[in-house]
């Protein structure tokens, strides 16, 4: 039986005006940014909170979101080249965000948010749990209009022959990453719908933890090597650094562990 693969050929540019251009990375990028927000003023409103507090949270979280990930990136992925020439940490525009950058870059951002403006950061980081998965699909949909994040080569009949990149038939990493990112993010919101969400503080976001970067544990089984230094590692730096997270979840999940609003 002749297997099949999907032939996946998109141009990275949705729109080449000439002497600039947009990309479909950025354009799903934004929108994550935009639907997130659309759909934390609803729960907002749904809990009767402050709006005004929502759009200070919302500036805090896209900058410490593209600090995070980019020196994620840096020094997670590439410490070599960026340390020898730090100024380049500041050339966004050459490429590297790291999702796990970009975890630590919120939470920190989002710490500090909490002391200056007297909010629960548990309280907050509930809220922001929901709708970080459903960011996190589009930006791995972006990935794949990019034809990156590639797993291995594959004869499964759903394998996707990247054409930009090889013609070998290959798991499409990203693509599975992103429809679990879904699946959590539907998750979240029907309990969030159904007042969970009420019960404990900190426990949708150590749900969030857990389900994602387990995710990301066992998908990575499959990428390709993202640097060199990750070949003949038994686990790759997308694993190790999904470890801790992983940890912190159930930290934050398990009831008698859960930390007090008032303690953070």
């Amino acid at each position: 039986m002749k297997l099949l693969s999907i032939i996946w050929d998109v141009n990275p540019v949705m729109i080449d005006l000439g002497i600039t251009s947009i990309h479909w990375y950025g354009l799903l990028f934004a929108l994550g940014l935009y639907l997130g927000y659309y759909i934390a003023d609803y729960m907002f409103k749904k809990e009767g909170s402050d709006r005004k507090n929502l759009d200070r949270i919302t500036s805090w979280v896209i900058v410490s979101t593209i600090l995070g990930a980019r020196i994620g990136h840096c020094l997670f992925y590439e410490p070599d080249i960026y340390l020898a020439d730090p100024l380049r940490i500041l050339k966004i525009w050459e490429g590297g965000l790291a999702s796990h950058g970009a975890g630590v870059g919120i939470i920190s951002g989002l710490i500090i948010y909490s002391k200056l403006y007297k909010t629960p950061v548990l309280w907050i980081l509930d809220r922001l749990a929901v709708v970080t998965a459903l960011a996190g699909m589009l930006i791995r949909t972006g990935n794949l209009m990019n034809s990156e994040i590639l797993g291995h080569p594959t004869h499964v009949p759903w394998a996707f022959i990247f054409v930009q990149i090889d013609q070998v038939p290959r798991h499409p990493a990203m693509l599975y990453e992103a429809i679990c990112y879904l699946l959590i993010f539907i998750l979240l919101f029907t309990l969030f719908m159904k007042g969970r969400m009420k019960e404990q503080d900190g426990r949708f976001f150590g749900a969030f933890l857990i389900l994602v970067f387990s995710v990301r544990f066992l998908i990575e089984f499959v990428k390709i090597d993202q640097v060199a230094f990750e070949q003949g590692m038994a686990l790759n730096m997308g694993q190790i650094l999904s470890i801790p997270f992983i940890i912190a979840g159930i930290y934050f999940y398990w009831p008698k562990n859960a930390l007090k609003n008032e303690n953070i």
